[in-house]
């Protein structure tokens, strides 16, 4: 469904025609306005006219309307298209969900399409237009404005999830609970909110620096506006600090992980120890009564008065010296 259409003109948003070829068609007469159209969740005939008005690439509307990109940047003839993937952290369940926003950059229009509701374009809208002066610099501002707003959120989950890596190390490290048979699905789980967060900032560097005007990395890009350029060196500056945050709680994670299966490894030993040495002071007892459980006529100290007394005194001897010896050795 289309969201909202609406022409920008030096700066400030002004009324237009509803119909999106009549919208198009006064933003390139006006020279320096645009119209920014934004849909969510397009379905292919409702992508249709769309498509057709502006004259999009067939690649990419497919890849519009199917979803499921890694975010990137390609140019074609008439357009632009960029992909982005804004994540959601849902404090409740402490997962990290993931949308996609495509955008098209063109002659004098943008057209969103979001995917999920990770990425909400309102607020976005709003700060675009009490800025005219970003306005200004026509689609490239839109473009700008939704990668920053989206890496801007990237940081806000990086500091979320920093805090509940802190929570599981107090867990794993705890007295009581770092042996709970459910602390390695919990890493595992957070492990895999880590790689989920991965998919989306990871793969976003290389079209960062292409729009920030890094010529290493490709063709200089078109439809874009080179005053543009240190805004996106700023964003791509922010988004190298979220991946850098992201490695950093990878290695921690894995090594939090590595920590819980030594702390699980050293308990069993400690287990299997008490357990030896009970069974070693259960031994001498079980040994000594069987010996004179043998039904011999012929035995020694049978038929002395004092040799029960004698035997039980023996066996408790022997538990105690046993009993301190573990004990010293810190086996129990």
């Amino acid at each position: 469904m289309i969201v909202d259409c609406a022409i920008y003109r030096d700066g400030h948003r002004i009324e237009g025609p509803e119909d999106l070829s009549d919208a198009l068609d006064k933003a390139r007469a006006d020279g320096n306005a645009f119209v920014w159209i934004g849909l969510h969740q397009p379905t292919e005939k409702e992508f249709d006219l769309v498509t057709e008005e502006f004259g999009l690439h067939e690649l990419a509307v497919e890849d519009a309307l199917k979803a499921h990109q890694r975010p990137k940047l390609e140019v074609y003839d008439d357009s632009l298209f960029a992909v982005l993937k804004p994540v959601t952290y849902e404090p409740d369940s402490d997962t990290v969900s993931s949308g996609e926003l495509m955008i098209f950059l063109g002659d004098s229009f943008v057209v969103t399409v979001r995917h999920g509701e990770g990425a909400p374009l309102k607020s976005v809208r709003g700060r675009l237009e009490k800025d005219p002066e970003m306005t200004r610099l026509g689609p490239t501002a839109v473009l700008y404005a939704i990668a920053d707003a989206t890496v801007d959120h990237y940081l806000e989950v990086a500091t979320e999830l920093q805090t509940d890596l802190e929570e599981l190390e107090a867990e794993v490290f705890s007295p009581d609970d770092g042996g709970s048979r459910h602390t390695a699905s919990r890493i595992y789980t957070f492990k895999r909110q880590i790689q989920e967060f991965r998919r989306a900032t990871g793969p976003l560097t290389v079209p960062l620096s292409r729009l920030a005007g890094a010529g290493v990395v490709g063709p200089v890009v078109p439809f874009v506006d080179d005053k543009a350029h240190p805004f996106f060196r700023d964003v791509n500056d922010h988004l190298t600090r979220v991946n850098e945050s992201v490695e950093s709680l990878d290695r921690l994670v894995s090594d939090v992980l590595s920590a819980h299966l030594a702390q699980m490894s050293v308990r069993q030993n400690d287990d299997m120890r008490k357990i030896s040495s009970w069974a070693a002071m259960a031994a001498v007892p079980t040994m000594i009564a069987g010996i004179y459980g043998m039904n011999f006529e012929h035995m020694p100290e049978l038929r002395w008065l004092w040799a029960y007394p004698a035997v039980i005194a023996i066996m408790v001897v022997l538990e105690v010296l046993l009993f301190r010896l573990f004990k010293r050795r810190g086996w129990l």
